[in-house]
């Protein structure tokens, strides 16, 4: 029966939808930031994995096809952002401020931290993307010759602790302003941020959506220079 449901093209998107679904009710249930269903949903398809011994290879078989919904699904965030088009207009000189300085402080932040930990270049590009979203990441990390596999986790691992630890740091920050929490989380947690800042509010979830692409495209072109300054 097993090898029958490892070999079953829909097993690595059905598996995902049930640990997604088991992370949605934890959360309902205890309201807590650390049972984020990202992270429950990792959790759990990694643990059904090793249990089962089942290979990466056959899990993904179905699992890309849940991957493929990621681009449509970063394009369909500008929809948000049209409904607040207004606030963007009114304050477009700050918001491009705030883009620009939280993607030069992420880079800056990499650059730092493989200085102090002694990352080779390979290891030190491979981190580079981690602030940007999967669909760009993956791309940035390849061409400057980065571990693709590895830069993927830690984007997952960047977006989870950006969601889960928010509302903490603005409430430590005192930051209340609508539209500072939205560009804070899209600019430093893309995609998964966005889902945290649209629980937030429209505002911050419009202002997150327009940080994705922005900070994105800022990082394609920040990338190619830091990644000479190592």
């Amino acid at each position: 029966m097993m090898e029958f449901i490892k070999n079953s093209a829909f097993f690595g998107a059905m598996i995902s939808l049930i640990a997604y679904e088991i992370g949605l009710i934890l959360k309902k249930k205890f309201k807590m930031a650390i049972f984020n269903p990202l992270l429950i949903s990792i959790i759990c398809v990694i643990g059904v994995l090793l249990i089962f011994h089942i290979d990466y290879d056959d899990y993904n078989e179905g699992g890309k096809y849940i991957s493929y919904l990621l681009t449509p699904a970063t394009v369909c965030l500008a929809v948000p952002l049209y409904e607040q088009i207004h606030l963007l207009k009114k304050n477009l000189k700050a918001v491009a401020a705030g883009i620009f300085s939280g993607t030069l402080a992420g880079l800056c932040s990499i650059l730092l931290m493989a200085k102090l930990f002694g990352f080779d270049h390979q290891e030190y590009v491979t981190m580079l993307p981690k602030s940007i979203t999967t669909a760009i990441g993956m791309g940035v990390s390849e061409e400057l010759g980065g571990i693709v596999t590895i830069t993927v986790a830690v984007i997952i691992i960047t977006g989870v602790l950006g969601n889960m630890l928010a509302e903490v740091v603005y409430r430590i920050a005192k930051i209340e302003e609508p539209i500072a929490k939205g560009l804070g989380l899209g600019t430093s947690a893309h995609a998964i941020g966005t889902a945290k800042a649209m629980e937030l509010g429209p505002v911050e979830g419009a202002m997150s959506s327009l940080a994705i692409a922005v900070a994105g495209l800022l990082t394609v072109v920040g990338a190619s220079v830091f990644s000479g300054m190592m």
